[in-house]
């Protein structure tokens, strides 16, 4: 019966129009969106506007939630999952926004949520996922994810990749796979890429991955998927095999999505400034 009212209630969702304003600020908020063809824009809109409604939002710390800050959050996490089969975050029930950076207090836990230690110690945080319960975000520090599109940081994937992590029980680096050959493939790759990257910090080398990955196999994912979406043409060319698995993983080709768009932008721009140039020749033609 839940079953059946729940598939009722996202066909309800999806039968009403995607709201003008709600992609106006996708656009302006997520630098990727541009990179999707149509149909994996229509099919982003359409988890968006399900994640939205299904899940639970607050503001806390005084912050007033607004559709900016829902669609945003929520544009960055089904980025994640878009081609994930079923892939809907089940784990999480609810999203905490406050509105800077601070020491938290004991969080609220949704009715179907299990009270459990969030991954990261207590102290100022920008960003915390619980085990089986929310998922708190700092809006400073979206905004800086916004802000700083291309570096390799964003926080909403960060916290997101941890659910994803979490969703076979363990949050450990290793999501749910599909099969003994991907899981054989990813511990391989991933523990062989987690000691290269610990082993560089360790002796202060630097390295393409955020040294925070170091800390634990649960960061490592959690970073690698942050470079994966917002650096992948570096991270393909920085980490090969890394890029390999985790592109196998989410079923996207952000690196390819880029090279393409950045191809598709070069060739405008050279469209544009020979117009220019020929209707410029032709003013300078008609003076003489």
């Amino acid at each position: 019966m839940f079953g059946w009212l729940a598939k009722k209630r996202r066909r309800k969702i999806l039968e009403a129009p995607f709201p003008f304003k709600w992609e106006a600020i996708i656009r302006s908020s997520l630098t990727h969106y541009k990179m999707l063809d149509e149909e994996e824009q229509r099919r982003l809109r359409e988890r968006i506007a399900v994640f939205m409604a299904e899940k639970n939002w607050e503001g806390c710390g005084g912050l007033a939630l607004t559709d900016e800050i829902r669609v945003t959050i929520s544009a960055m996490a089904c980025l994640l999952i878009l081609n994930l089969p079923g892939g809907d975050y089940e784990n999480v029930e609810s999203i905490l926004v406050y509105p800077s950076e601070r020491v938290l207090p004991e969080p609220k836990i949704g009715f179907f949520e299990t009270a459990q230690a969030p991954l990261e110690t207590p102290g100022p945080i920008s960003g915390q996922a619980f085990e089986q319960g929310p998922v708190l975000l700092v809006w400073d520090a979206v905004l800086e994810s916004i802000h700083y599109a291309g570096y390799g940081y964003n926080v909403v994937y960060h916290e997101f990749a941890h659910k994803l992590d979490m969703q076979d029980g363990v949050a450990d680096g290793t999501p749910r796979l599909r099969d003994r050959a991907e899981y054989r493939d990813w511990v391989k790759t991933c523990s062989r890429e987690y000691r290269k990257l610990l082993k560089n910090v360790e002796r202060g080398k630097r390295t393409f991955l955020d040294e925070y990955g170091a800390k634990d196999e649960a960061e490592f994912f959690a970073v690698a998927t942050e470079h994966f979406f917002d650096q992948p043409l570096r991270m393909r060319r920085a980490a090969p095999e890394l890029y390999r698995v985790l592109k196998n993983y989410y079923r996207q080709d952000p690196a390819t999505r880029e090279g393409q768009y950045a191809a598709v932008r070069e060739e405008q721009t050279r469209k544009t400034e020979a117009v220019y140039a020929k209707a410029t020749d032709e003013k300078e033609g008609d003076k003489e």
